[in-house]
């Protein structure tokens, strides 16, 4: 029996399954913690206020997670901005 995902669910991009690889080779995890990405809509009346943000998170099975946060759509997000967020700033 093949599973099909529920109608309004999206499968990972090919792009973001980069990202998701990116992400497992510059923090050197395991195949047991959880990378997530999530793009938020941002209700913002201001000019210059990103219309959309990503946020990474990196959920260890022991331990503590970690939060970044990308002011840019996912598929606009190239491994060296990621590379870049996840090695020189703190998670959030």
């Amino acid at each position: 029996m093949y599973l099909e995902p529920r109608p309004g669910i999206a499968w990972p991009t090919p792009h973001l399954r980069e990202l998701k690889d990116a992400v497992r080779a510059l923090l050197g995890l395991d195949d047991d913690t959880a990378v997530i990405f999530r793009q938020l809509v941002l209700v913002c009346g201001e000019f210059g206020c990103p219309q959309r943000e990503t946020v990474v998170a990196v959920l260890p099975m022991d331990g503590e997670a970690q939060r970044w946060t990308l002011h840019r759509p996912a598929e606009q997000i190239t491994e060296n901005e990621l590379r870049a967020t996840l090695l020189h700033h703190r998670p959030s």
